[in-house]
């Protein structure tokens, strides 16, 4: 079955995926349980336009803070968050240039 979420971009990030914030997506149907950081890898594979580097390093995301229905990843597990029908996922990149 696939599984229904929403991921938003703002804060800069948005410039990497073609200045689009909001993309409402079905990851394919999986045997594991879908965690955010297999999201993070789909959405690298398959959103992102421009600058790999600048979204994630490893398998986290440097320099951007990352909301789970309004609630800081931090304390719902990060990484290993599992992921459920029409989640929120935001990405808010706090580098600014100067």
């Amino acid at each position: 079955m696939k599984l229904p979420v929403t991921v938003e971009f703002s804060g800069g990030a948005d410039l990497l995926f073609d200045k689009v914030k909001k993309h409402d997506i079905e990851l394919p149907a999986s045997e594991r349980k879908w965690k955010i950081r297999n999201l993070l890898t789909y959405i690298r594979d398959n959103l992102l336009k421009e600058r790999p580097e600048l979204f994630m390093q490893g398998d986290t995301v440097p320099g951007i803070l990352v909301l789970v229905n309004d609630a800081d990843w931090e304390l719902l597990g990060e990484l290993d968050y599992e992921l459920q029908p029409n989640d929120r996922i935001v990405f808010i990149s706090t580098l600014h240039g100067g």
